[in-house]
């Protein structure tokens, strides 16, 4: 009798011996599982946010060594891990771009602004206002400025003020100067009466109209 008892109890401590590495190696698979999950989560996150965020900016940005343009804002955020990357201006940016002599050509201003570093295109969102050197003042709701192709252009309404008349049209390009532009879907030309101080008849609209067509 007291042998089988010894014999049944030795078979059940062999039992418990052997489901220990089962239940050992169980948890370390689902411990590995879920350390996989975190590490997908936080990269996830690192993701979606900037890699630097500064407020109250002002500096100058140089190309190919020479300090070429301006920038103001309130809040800047770059997106190193965006596909494409960027940088963010969604409280509103300031630009200045300058000549080779660090004179002013051109100043921008919009209430929102991307720019794609990788592409050198900027995006300008939301009362967009330029001043070239000659005083002219364009607006219009959305611009795109390609700095590698020299080129800013838009199919929004572009609406510029000159010293005597505002011009008004659909679509607009020009070079990054904003000297040389052309307007597309003419809507009109407004010229203004200085001594009465009043606005004449618009001119016929035309389907195009450039620089040349519209000089003084």
């Amino acid at each position: 009798m007291l042998r089988r008892s010894n014999k049944r109890l030795f078979y059940t401590n062999n039992s418990i011996t052997t489901t220990l590495p089962v239940v050992v190696m169980l948890l370390l698979f689902l411990s590995c599982t879920g350390g996989k999950k975190n590490i997908g989560e936080a990269i996830t996150e690192r993701d979606s946010l900037p890699m630097m965020s500064t407020l109250g900016v002002t500096t100058f940005v140089s190309d190919s060594g020479i300090t070429r343009y301006k920038v103001e804002t309130e809040e800047w955020l770059m997106f190193d891990r965006k596909k494409p990357s960027y940088w963010a201006f969604e409280k509103g940016v300031y630009l200045e771009k300058f000549d080779s002599i660090f004179q002013v050509e051109a100043s921008i201003k919009s209430d929102t602004a991307y720019f794609y570093d990788k592409d050198k295109l900027w995006k300008l969102i939301g009362n967009v206002e330029i001043q070239n050197l000659k005083g002219e003042r364009f607006d219009t709701e959305l611009l795109y400025w390609d700095q590698n192709s020299g080129k800013v252009y838009s199919d929004k309404r572009i609406r510029i003020e000159q010293i005597d008349r505002t011009i008004i049209g659909q679509g607009f390009e020009s070079n990054q100067q904003m000297t040389d532009y052309k307007i597309h879907n003419m809507e009109g030309i407004f010229y203004v009466d200085e001594d009465a101080g009043a606005v004449n008849p618009p001119v016929a609209p035309a389907d195009t109209i450039s620089t040349d067509s519209i000089k003084r």
